[in-house]
Order: structure tokens, then sequence, then C-alpha cells
């Protein structure tokens, strides 16, 4: 799995959107990542974009344009003017390719579509943003080693870190239904919790809410039941990546977790960025992946030439937090850890070929989550949990305001973007969620 740059990827390409020349934006001409919109407060169908600077390209009026027409699909059209990213996912990251080169080049500067193309643009902050696409089945794994050991440390003090844990990617089977976009707002969960020293358990609100930073990944063409996708082809069948918070209920997940992992301690909402990078947009910043030469090394399957070398991705992961208090006194969220993806003890590739290797068909816009994200030094770790040592360290921010775990009204902001020398710098934009009070019961 050799990756080529190739000219979308050009450091020197300026766009005729003004705003995806500024340096700061997430989406440069470079990135051009796929989400699904439509006009605030309206009653139009979602359509399908694409970001550049702060603007929305709206693809079917581009394809209606003509800028398509070298792209050699008969099932493009049909997908462009779908409500949902799934019809395009499926015809292949050879045919996302291919759009995104026309893109690249019908939005350049000096490009003779601008002429069409003016008026196919929606400022970004006039939109509203549906889930990227309709999402059939949802695994999250467990892949960031500085997490499962400190989070095994909490729970499991005497064997934080179990026997599998460094020879399998370990995952669980999530919940599709209560997966939304950016903006999602939920209530506090209510469930079985069982307090220290108690003999029963009590029902109620969850206590100890927390967040989860992860990378998210959809799906693009799968494979049929019982066929295995290749560890070096696996990315061939993941049309890109997004941020995912995969919100916690800490106390629920203590009680219920074993013996068969979360269930309602992570069921009830999981919120994701709408914009979705493709994995050829983020070519640029790939960088090795390594393991520990006194940690088992990957079984064949899970091996391959290239992986050491270019398996792992430089993205930045940050995650600030708003209280109600923040909010209303104007103040800007405060940042609680930045992370790094590079820090992954399993990379995208291995957890797409474990997933297929007994068999299991994926299919198209299909969610995959990393597990949270946390980095080797404190301040790195993805979660409350890690932040505050179960609770017993609250987090004071600068307006005097404590945190052990969240609060009702809070909201959680994580951003992520990939940058280095020689390349534009890319990102993925921002997503939030809000706690509500709980439910009357």
């Amino acid at each position: 799995m050799t990756v080529q740059l190739n000219e979308t990827h050009a450091p020197h390409l300026k766009s005729w959107v003004a705003s995806a020349n500024d340096g700061q934006t997430d989406f440069p001409i470079q990135n051009l990542p796929f989400g699904v919109f439509r006009r605030a407060g309206s009653h139009e169908h979602f359509r399908i974009g694409v970001a550049i600077g702060d603007q929305i390209l709206d693809l079917h009026l581009a394809q209606q344009a003509g800028i398509f027409a070298e792209v050699t699909n008969s099932a493009l059209a049909n997908a462009l003017a779908a409500s949902s990213l799934n019809a395009l996912m499926n015809l292949g990251n050879g045919v996302a390719s291919q759009v995104r080169l026309a893109l690249s080049k019908a939005l350049r500067e000096g490009a003779t579509a601008q002429e069409k193309l003016v008026g196919a643009l929606i400022a970004q902050s006039e939109a509203e943003y549906a889930l990227p696409a309709q999402i059939g089945d949802y695994t999250d794994f467990y892949t960031s080693i500085h997490h499962a050991t400190s989070v095994g440390k909490l729970f499991r003090p005497d064997n934080p870190l179990l026997p599998n844990y460094k020879w399998v990617p370990i995952g669980y089977h999530g919940r599709s239904s209560s997966i939304g976009v950016s903006g999602q707002q939920f209530r506090r969960p209510v469930g079985q919790t069982m307090p220290p020293n108690a003999t029963a358990p009590n029902f109620g609100p969850a206590k100890r809410m927390d967040y989860e930073c992860e990378v998210g990944m959809f799906i693009g063409q799968g494979n049929a039941l019982g066929d295995a996708i290749a560890v070096d082809q696996a990315e061939q069948h993941v049309f890109g990546l997004c941020l995912l918070n995969d919100w916690s209920a800490r106390d629920v997940q203590g009680w219920e977790y074993q013996p068969l992992g979360p269930f309602l301690a992570k069921n009830f909402a999981s919120t994701i960025s709408p914009w979705v990078v493709t994995m050829e947009a983020l070519a640029p910043f790939r960088t090795q992946w390594t393991r520990d030469a006194a940690d088992p090394q990957p079984l064949p399957y899970l091996d391959y030439p290239d992986l050491r070398e270019q398996g792992a991705f430089d993205i930045e992961l940050e995650v600030l937090l708003q209280t109600e208090k923040m909010r209303a006194e104007g103040t800007a969220p405060q940042r609680l850890s930045l992370s790094n993806f590079r820090h992954s003890y399993w990379t995208v590739s291995q957890m797409v070929a474990h997933h297929t290797v007994n068999g299991c068909n994926l299919q198209a816009g299909d969610f995959l989550g990393s597990g949270t994200q946390s980095g080797p030094r404190p301040e790195e770790a993805g979660s409350l949990l890690e932040l505050t040592e179960g609770g017993k360290k609250p987090i004071v921010f600068s307006n005097g305001e404590q945190r052990v775990f969240m609060e009702d009204g809070d909201s959680i902001i994580m951003r992520g973007w990939a940058q280095k020398d020689g390349a534009v710098r890319i990102g993925f934009g921002a997503v939030e969620g809000r706690l509500l009070p709980a439910r009357s019961f």
C-alpha cells in the first residue's frame, strides 16, 4: 500500500473562494471534505456538499454545471443528487478520487468554472447539517493503549491491561440509532449504578458523565459476507475520517461492563463532526506507526510492508469545555486536552482487516470508532475520567469553576487538524454536543 501524492495536494494551489486561502481555515482547496447540508431553518431537502473555506459547494448543482464530465461512472449523477453519501461511498475510492480532482480543478484560481459555480455556494454560517451517511452499523474500538492502561488502573487496579489487548484490536458493537451530528443535545441518561460499599444498586440519573475524544471512520465499498478485507487493501474500503465524541456514563459503565462490555453507559448518544475528510486528502499527513519491540508484534493478517513507515496519521485532537456560566458571560471554551491520533496502538487498516477477518461484511456508510485517543502524557488524556484521575483531581478553570465530571448545560467541543512543513494545513471542523438535565422518571 504505497500512498501517492497527486496534484490535488500541491501546496501552491489557491482557490477563487478567497476564504480558502487564509492559512487558518480547516478547509483549503487541498482538503475538500464531504458532508450533507441544507439552509438552516428551511424545509429544503438535505443534499451533498463539499467544504471550501467558509463556504459549501452544492455538488448536485456542480454536477448540473458539468464539472464532473470527465468522471467515468454512469451512477455518479444519481449519487450526487442523493441526500446522503452512501451511494457515493459505495462507488469506491477510485471514483471519489476522480470527483476530488474535478472539484480541485474547478475551484482553483483562474478556473473557467468559477462563473458557473459561484451560485452553487452557500455560507457555512447559513447551513445546518445532517449525518453524512445513513449509518447501518457502528463498531467502537479501543485502540489507545494509554487510555486502556489508565482506565484499567481505575476499574481493575490489579489487572489494568487485559492479556489480549496487545494481540487483538478490541471492539464492541455500538448503537447507530443514537449517533447525531454536531450540535446534538441529549438528556443525562438514567440507569443502574452501584455506590461504593453498597449491597444493592441505585436507579437514577448518571452522576459521572464523561466524553471520549475519538476518530470516526466511514466505510466506503464493503465486502461480501464470508470474504475478508486484506490489511494492505483495507484503506481502499474507508471513505474518510471524522471526529467522534462517544459520550459515557462512567458510573453506569462501572456496574454493567462485566462480563459483556459497554451497553447503557454508551448507547444514549454519540456525536460526530459533519465533514468527512477523505483518505486521499490525509495522504500528506501519514506518519510512522511504531510498536515497542518488547510488545507482541502484529500477527501476519494485521501486518504489511508499509505499515511501520506510513500506517499512522498525524492528526492533532483538541478537546474544550464550555459551561453554562461561560456561555452566559460570552467566555470562550477552555481547553481540557490536546492529543494526537498517531499514538493509536492499532491503525485504521488493522481495525478494518480485523473486523472482516472472520467473514463479517461491512457496507457503505458503516461506522467505526477508534476508541478514546489518549497520549502518553497526562495532559493528552482523552476523557475526564483520566484527566481527573477517576474524579479525585478537579479541573479548575480560569473563571473559578471546577469539574470532575460534566454538569448539566456543559458543552464539549472537539477539533482536529493535520499540519506539517511542506503541506497545507487541513482540518475536520468541530464537533459540539451539550448535556441537558435528566428526564423525569
